[in-house]
């Protein structure tokens, strides 16, 4: 009799988050920034956003990137350090500034407007990989934003999937996450494509894998055009998010209903949840329902990162059956 595979799951041990965190600026409360009589700072960054989520479900982990030596930078430092997260590997850059963002919310959504050409994150290069934290990470996070930002984040992030899986040090979870307003109109299809198909676990939106690859790929099409990751999970917005894999099969599990205040956040956090539910063993049914709920956190508030709900209203949501899932809202206290 032939045994059933083992599922595949990343090793016990820290997780690395590697990519750019900017200080933000947002009218408060949203409103055009140019009528907006005030603007709220805060921080933004979607690798430092998956960290301090990953922290608030008590993994260890740590964010690598680097800062200008500037009130900005120490503020983006201290923030991330508050939430639980190592930033004793953040580097201050004394000839480079910290990145700034910038929203314009208005009907038809929020513009954002960066200011991170040239910034301390942006000559982040491939070397890191042969350092600590990296080097002696379990997982490592990265997502599309951090190739775009320059030749150098373009070759750290190629290097550190050139490897093929099971013979880097670490597993390799990646965020499609597609800011078309960092990539030269056209290039950005293929590198996404090669990259995320090279990483362990991936995480797509089905809008932007639309937007990128397709406008009428389903989800199961999507997987086609990315084979080789282990994990692939594709999110379809308030529907349902899926996860493909080879050992475990396919498993989708319905978006809960919740109150949307602002989307920006959701996905790292999502993501985050699912990577927490992975590390400690979950079935994917439970990893997607652990990012669900994260996300829903996110999704509550105008800032990138909101509260978990308590441990014990965590653990009964996740205990619902399959039917009490789909009819329940998440609730999840204000911050």
């Amino acid at each position: 009799m032939t045994a059933a595979p083992t599922p595949w799951r990343p090793t016990p041990g820290p997780v690395v988050c590697l990519g750019e965190t900017m200080a933000a600026l947002a009218p408060d409360p949203p409103s055009p920034l140019l009528t907006a009589p005030e603007l709220r700072l805060s921080v933004a960054g979607a690798e430092s956003n998956v960290a301090m989520y990953l922290a608030d479900h008590g993994i260890p982990v740590v964010w690598v990137s680097a800062l200008g030596d500037d009130p900005l930078g120490r503020r983006v430092r201290g923030t991330v350090a508050a939430a639980g997260v190592d930033v004793s590997h953040v580097r201050t850059d004394p000839d480079r500034p910290t990145g700034l963002l910038v929203k314009d919310p208005g009907p038809a959504g929020t513009r954002v407007h960066y200011y991170r050409r040239g910034s301390a994150a942006s000559a982040l290069g491939p070397e890191l990989l042969d350092a600590p934290p990296v080097r002696d990470a379990a997982l490592l996070h990265l997502t599309g934003i951090t190739p775009a930002l320059s030749e150098s984040c373009r070759a750290l992030v190629t290097r550190a999937l050139t490897t093929e899986p099971g013979s880097r040090p670490y597993a390799v979870s990646f965020d499609v996450n597609h800011r078309a307003a960092l990539w030269p109109e056209t290039s950005a299809p293929a590198v996404l494509r090669e990259l995320a198909d090279r990483a362990d676990i991936v995480f797509v939106g089905l809008d932007e894998a639309q937007a990128l690859w397709g406008e009428n790929l389903t989800p199961e099409a999507v997987r086609a055009r990315l084979p080789h990751p282990r994990i692939l999970v594709v999110k379809d917005g308030p529907n349902v998010a899926t996860a493909f894999t080879d050992d475990e099969g396919d498993v989708t599990v319905p978006t809960p209903r919740t109150t949307v205040v602002e989307a920006v956040g959701a996905g790292d956090a999502f993501a985050a949840g699912f990577l927490a539910g992975l590390m400690r063993g979950a079935t994917l049914a439970g990893a997607l329902r652990l990012g669900h709920i994260t996300a829903a956190s996110a999704l509550r508030v105008t800032g990138d990162h909101g509260p978990l709900p308590e441990p014990r209203e965590m653990e009964a949501l996740l205990a619902l059956s399959t039917r009490e899932w789909a009819e329940r809202a998440v609730v999840v206290p204000q911050a």
